[in-house]
């Protein structure tokens, strides 16, 4: 008779079992640390201060404010790529953030998972 694979008695190995319980803390931490990240928001002002927005870490824009001297009905254009470039500033300092806090659970292997292939 053929025998099967794994291991005597359906146990894990010491090495495995070990690895086992290392990417669980690593995914309650990340569970944690995305929950935390969730709440938090991040503020970014271009023009001086005349365009102020604020995201949250749900990747949601919170909040705009704009100064009485941006409002110029004759010069929308530059009013809209304010706002753009006060919204694209605030969510890369939340990427940034996010992925730093990541990367110091993971150990900066990168993925999901610590850089497993899967």
């Amino acid at each position: 008779m053929a025998k099967r694979g794994g291991f005597p008695g359906g146990a894990m190995p010491g090495n495995m079992n070990n690895l086992m319980k290392q990417a669980q803390r690593m995914q309650k931490q990340m569970e944690e640390k995305t929950k935390e990240i969730e709440e938090k928001e991040w503020e970014a002002s271009v023009g001086g201060g005349a365009v102020t927005v604020k995201v949250s870490g749900k990747k949601e824009l919170t909040s705009v404010t704009l100064s009485k001297e941006v409002v110029d009905p004759d010069d929308i254009e530059m009013l809209q790529d304010l706002i753009t470039a006060a919204v694209n500033e605030a969510f890369r300092k939340m990427e940034d953030e996010s992925q730093a806090a990541m990367s110091s659970i993971t150990g900066g292997l990168g993925g999901g998972l610590g850089g497993f292939p899967f």
